[in-house]
């Protein structure tokens, strides 16, 4: 017997990368995870927590950490709201927008939770293809008229980047709710934060997941039109982050100059590993984010991948269309980075 509905006992679930239990020995290069530990100023606020935060509720609207991401953001807290990672405010998102009938729309291949979310709603996905150069489908994405419209800036699992101008045609011409998500905006070039102030249905996406190191504390947050998110804050839980994660991503978000400098260790490890996989003979696409998306010589991604994990470096490998072929790769530390090309010089 089947207790819940048609399209949840229908749908595929989510599968997140392999997470093996800390202290097993392996180089983990297959969840974009930050290689360098988060903000010692983090850390710190972490081991000087006051008990008494933990006996009461958390600050439901998180007003500590909205103030601190508005002095770095320039942008007034009423125009920010956080969430339990990105992945909670995309979920709050089409909860809100999206339910039978209506369209939720994004080129592909991209995030794969945004279909999730969609089947949870009873929502048609539509998927826009991508061209194997993975500019994006402007005018197809506008034909689509999605009552929510996600867009990867920079995108997963490719890497590559966004224009603005792109973005901002988007936004011209939906007459849904156009979402950034900007996960990997800290080693981009470009971001798209201006156009929530241009038009009202535009909301950007942030997370410390990357660029702060704290994919574990789960904290993301968003920027649009304080009208936009009234609406979210009615569907979002009372108490959806909390207190430890606001106190540290506080701290975190505050201190810049490290995440900043982290970004630019990663960015030139990426750089630097685009160059071995080319001379491995590796498909590489640009990428502006701090992993990398490359096709193995024979398109063998799969017996790579395998072949990896079986000595002790965890990659990523997608098993759909258009991905099969390829493999989605993580910048590690530089030691972590020279081991893996050593090995896949011994396998290709």
């Amino acid at each position: 017997m089947n207790y819940f509905r048609k399209s949840i006992h229908e749908m595929s679930g989510y599968v997140p990368g392999e997470q093996p239990p800390l202290g097993i020995k392996i180089i983990k290069l297959n969840s974009n995870e930050n290689p360098y530990p988060p903000s010692p100023k983090a850390l710190k606020a972490l081991q000087e927590i006051d008990g008494e935060m933990l006996r009461r509720y958390p600050d439901p609207t998180g007003k500590s950490f909205r103030m601190a991401a508005s002095k770095v953001l320039g942008f007034p807290d009423d125009w920010i709201i956080a969430g339990n990672g990105s992945d909670d405010l995309l979920n709050l998102i089409v909860r809100a927008a999206g339910e039978a009938g209506k369209q939720i729309v994004c080129p592909a291949p991209t995030y794969v939770l945004y279909r999730t979310l969609a089947e949870i709603q009873d929502a048609k996905f539509v998927e826009v293809p991508y061209p194997d150069d993975y500019q994006l489908p402007v005018d197809l994405l506008i034909a689509a008229q999605g009552a929510v419209t996600f867009v990867a800036s920079p995108n997963s699992p490719s890497g590559t980047a966004i224009s603005v101008a792109d973005l901002e045609k988007l936004a011209e011409e939906l007459s849904g709710i156009l979402v950034i998500d900007e996960a990997y905006v800290d080693f981009a070039e470009n971001n798209a934060l201006e156009l929530t102030k241009k038009y009202s249905n535009v909301i950007v996406l942030r997370t410390l997941s990357k660029g702060y190191s704290l994919a574990g504390l789960r904290l993301g947050f968003a920027v649009a039109n304080p009208a936009l998110l009234a609406e979210l804050n009615k569907v979002k839980d009372s108490y959806n982050v909390d207190a430890l994660a606001y106190l540290v991503a506080t701290s975190a978000i505050a201190d810049q100059n490290y995440k900043t400098a982290n970004a630019e260790k990663i960015k030139a490890s990426l750089a630097k590993l685009a160059v071995s996989f080319k001379e491995l003979g590796f498909d590489v696409w640009p990428s502006q984010t701090n992993f990398l998306l490359v096709r193995p010589p024979n398109g063998d991604a799969e017996r790579i991948y395998q072949t990896l994990k079986v000595r002790g470096i965890l990659i990523r490998y997608f098993n759909q269309p258009r991905l099969e072929d390829k493999l989605r790769i993580t910048v590690g530390t530089e030691a972590q980075n020279q081991i893996l090309v050593k090995t896949l010089k011994e396998i290709v």
